[in-house]
């Protein structure tokens, strides 16, 4: 097993580059998620990395393996496809030896392994069943107990939980992080779904139009986006735009102005004064009586109110006519709509970005 290396990659189809110049290192062991919309070069990545791609420019290495230009079949790979791609006139038994039989492994050798393996995805009884008889999650676990079986260098899964129903999703994913964490074993994963980049990743990279917006662990990502891009895809924030009055540091407190207000909040990153955009999580705001005495804050009025079990969702409206979502956790304000009300914004978990 080894990490990845990537140094300045530039990948393409026909003329234009696909990738741009990225450069990226995951972890031995780890398991890395590459995640963006539809168009923004993750599947692309993915492929680079197993091979099917080739490189333009740049280096890419697995340990100190240059695979730069090694072919597919010499990389040491494990592949999970959001089809299956299992083989449906082989059995399940037949289909997670099938790598193990390409190398020439000796069949005692390949029993004991596959037996493993089949134990380890739950699907020991199903054996004998052919691919047709089986669940879509199940024959996901199988997929995956291919790819596993052969000990690869490196696991590369493209949306491999697409297919599932949201119930399915939850199962196979779990069944995922507890045997990557099980085995150790480098994963690249690739998915849009942002709730499954941080339910099952170390580290992701958030992709936009061919190069890293970001990359961190998923509380980075969430808790400290970059950019509004990053607060927008990840998650549901609060995006305005204030100005900063006066530069500021990276990983400082600043003050910005919303709607003629004076608000203190954290910069992730440098800025200078200007234009900005402020990013609000609606968990990390909260409301008071408009008559107290309220630092950090601004005057409102309740649109929206709604009651949702374990939360409380106020949409609220600045004196600007700016709406902004507050998430109430537990015991929620008896506010209603029409009532006027302050709205707090925490000093450190309010962050300001690049407009």
């Amino acid at each position: 097993m080894a990490g990845i290396r990537i140094e300045n990659l530039v990948v393409g189809y026909g003329t234009e580059p696909v990738i741009s110049s990225l450069s990226l290192e995951i972890a031995d062991g780890t398991l890395f998620t590459l995640l963006g919309p539809s168009g923004c070069g993750k599947t692309t990545l993915l492929r680079t990395i197993a091979g099917f791609v080739p490189v333009r420019a740049g280096k890419l290495a697995f340990g100190n393996r240059d695979v730069t230009h090694r072919p597919a079949y010499l990389r040491d790979i494990g592949m999970v496809f959001q089809d299956y791609a299992l083989f449906p006139d082989k059995s399940v038994y037949d289909n997670v030896a099938y790598g193990l039989r390409a190398r020439r492994v000796d069949e005692t050798a390949i029993k004991t392994t596959v037996s493993e393996y089949l134990e380890r995805v739950g699907l020991s009884a199903f054996a004998q069943r052919l691919p047709a008889a089986l669940s879509g999650g199940q024959r996901q676990r199988v997929a995956l107990a291919r790819a596993l079986a052969i000990k690869p260098t490196v696991l590369l899964m493209d949306e491999p939980l697409s297919n599932l129903d949201a119930k399915l999703r939850v199962q196979v994913r779990e069944t995922i992080a507890d045997l990557q964490r099980e085995v150790g074993i480098t994963t690249v994963l690739v998915t849009h779904d942002q709730e499954e980049a941080l339910a099952l990743s170390d580290r992701i990279g958030l992709l936009r139009m061919g190069r890293l917006e970001q990359v961190g662990t998923p509380e980075d990502l969430y808790a400290r986006p970059v950019s509004a891009y990053v607060a927008d895809f990840v998650g549901a924030a609060n995006i305005l735009p204030v100005e900063v009055a006066v530069p500021t540091i990276s990983g400082a407190s600043a003050q910005v102005r919303l709607d003629g207000m004076s608000l203190e909040v954290l910069a992730p990153t440098g800025l200078p004064a200007g234009a900005a955009i402020l990013v609000a999580r609606g968990e990390t705001l909260s409301l008071g009586a408009a008559s107290g005495a309220t630092t950090n804050a601004i005057r409102c009025t309740v649109r929206r109110r709604q009651y949702l079990g374990g939360r409380t969702s106020f949409r609220v409206a600045t004196d600007a006519g700016r709406d902004i979502v507050v998430e109430a956790h537990g015991a929620a304000p008896t506010f209603a709509v029409g009532d006027k009300v302050s709205l707090r914004f925490d000093p450190v978990r309010t962050l300001v970005v690049a407009s």
